[in-house]
C-alpha cells in the first residue's frame, strides 16, 4: 500500500492542507471519491498526523458485511446474547476507543444500523447487544464512501441527519482523469516502489510517447489501475508494448480517454453490457459506476492470471508478487473466475 499522498493538482494539495487542519481537532470526518482513489490513505495519514497515533486504529468494511453481523461487529455483545455467543465480545466501537474508527463503505451501510451508529455520534455511548449497561465511546469517527450521500438521502437511502453529522469535515478525492498533471509524479513514484518491491528490477522510464497516452487514458479505476498497470509493466518487461496492448484493448472496447462522446462504444465486452440502449438503461447497466468496477476486475483478473500462470499457480509465490494476501488471493480468484490450466500443481506451495 503506498504510504504518501502523491500530487501537485490543486485538489491533492488542498487534501494534503486539509489534513494538517483537521488532524489534531477529532471532528467527525467523511472522505469521498470514486474506486481507487486513495481514501484509505488520506484517512491514514489522518490518523497519523493527529495526536491519536499510536492508539487504536480500528477498520470495519461496512460492505462486507450482512446487517446483523456488522452490528455485532460494531458494539459487541455479551455471552448468551444470541445462539453461538459463547463468551463476551468487543466491539470495534470499544477497541477504538481512544483512537480512531474508520468505518469504510459507509454508504452500504443499512439504515436501521445507520441509526444506531447515529446514537453513539450524537451521546457518546453505546450498548453491546444482550447488555443493558452502557459502554462510553470516546473515538474520532473517519467514514468513507464512493456513494453520492447527497443523491442517496434525496432517495431515502441513507439518513441525512447522519450524513450531516459525519461530514462535519468533508474531503473530497478528485478522480485520476480530472488530475492528468499528477500521473507522471504518481508513475514515478509507484515505479520506484514496486522496483524494490521485485527484488529490485528496474525498467525504463516511460517515454514521451508512452506518457502522452497514458495522460490521454481516463483510468476508470482510478490509481488502484495505475497500480495494476504499472504491475504488469514490471512483469513484463517492455513498456511501450505493455502500455500499447492496454491501451489498445481499451480503445478496442471503446474507453480511450480521448474518445468522441458523440460516437461511444461502451467499454467492455458485450456479454458484461446491455447494449441496447432501452433495455440497458431499464436494468441499470449502463451505470458508470457498475461499468467502472468491471474494467478495474478485468484489469485485475489480466494481471493475477498472468502472475499464476507465470508461477506455475503457485499460489504463495504470486501473493509476494502482487503483495497481498493469501486469503485475497484466493477471494480473487473465486470473484473474478479465474481458472487454472489443465494439469496444474494446486498442491505446491513453496
Amino acid at each position: 500500500m503506498s504510504t504518501e499522498i502523491v500530487g501537485v493538482s490543486h485538489n491533492i494539495q488542498r487534501i494534503k492542507e486539509l489534513i494538517e487542519q483537521v488532524a489534531d481537532t477529532g471532528l467527525n470526518t467523511l472522505v469521498c471519491g470514486e474506486t481507487g482513489v486513495g481514501k484509505e490513505l488520506v484517512v491514514q495519514k489522518l490518523y497519523e498526523r493527529s495526536d491519536r497515533m499510536g492508539k487504536p486504529f480500528v477498520k470495519v468494511n461496512c460492505a462486507a458485511l450482512p446487517d446483523g453481523l456488522l452490528e455485532s461487529e460494531l458494539f459487541g455483545y455479551e455471552q448468551g446474547a444470541f445462539t453461538g455467543a459463547q463468551r463476551r465480545r468487543r466491539g470495534k466501537f470499544e477497541l477504538a476507543h481512544g483512537g480512531v474508527l474508520f468505518l469504510d463503505e459507509i454508504g452500504d451501510m443499512t439504515l436501521p444500523l445507520q441509526s444506531k451508529v447515529l446514537h453513539v455520534l450524537q451521546g457518546g455511548h453505546f450498548s453491546p447487544l444482550g447488555s443493558e449497561k452502557d459502554v462510553k465511546s470516546d473515538t474520532w469517527v473517519i467514514a468513507a464512501t464512493n456513494h453520492e450521500l447527497e443523491g442517496d438521502m434525496k432517495q431515502g437511502k441513507f439518513r441525512g441527519d447522519l450524513f450531516y453529522r459525519l461530514s462535519t469535515i468533508k474531503i473530497y478525492i478528485s478522480p485520476l482523469r480530472e488530475r492528468p498533471e499528477d500521473i507522471p509524479y504518481l508513475i514515478d513514484y509507484y515505479l520506484r516502489e514496486y522496483s524494490i518491491q521485485f527484488k529490485g528490477k528496474e525498467i525504463n522510464k516511460p517515454s514521451g510517447e508512452v506518457m502522452k497516452k497514458l495522460l490521454g487514458y481516463s483510468w476508470p479505476g482510478n490509481i488502484r489501475e495505475l497500480q495494476n498497470v504499472l504491475k504488469r509493466i514490471l512483469i513484463l518487461g517492455d513498456t511501450e508494448e505493455s502500455i500499447d496492448e492496454l491501451l489498445q484493448t481499451a480503445e478496442d472496447q471503446g474507453y480511450s480517454g480521448n474518445s468522441n462522446p458523440g460516437n461511444v462504444t461502451p467499454l467492455v465486452h458485450g456479454e458484461l453490457i446491455n447494449l441496447d440502449f432501452e433495455n440497458g438503461a431499464k436494468n441499470n447497466s449502463l451505470s458508470l459506476k457498475k461499468v467502472r468496477k468491471k474494467v478495474l476486475d478485468h484489469v485485475e483478473r489480466e494481471v493475477i492470471a498472468y502472475v499464476l500462470n507465470k508461477t506455475g499457480w503457485n499460489r504463495s509465490k504470486a501473493t509476494k508478487i502482487l503483495n497481498i494476501s493469501y486469503k485475497t488471493l484466493l477471494y480473487k480468484i473465486k470473484d473474478l473466475n479465474i481458472d487454472p490450466p489443465e494439469g496444474a500443481d494446486l498442491n505446491q506451495e513453496l
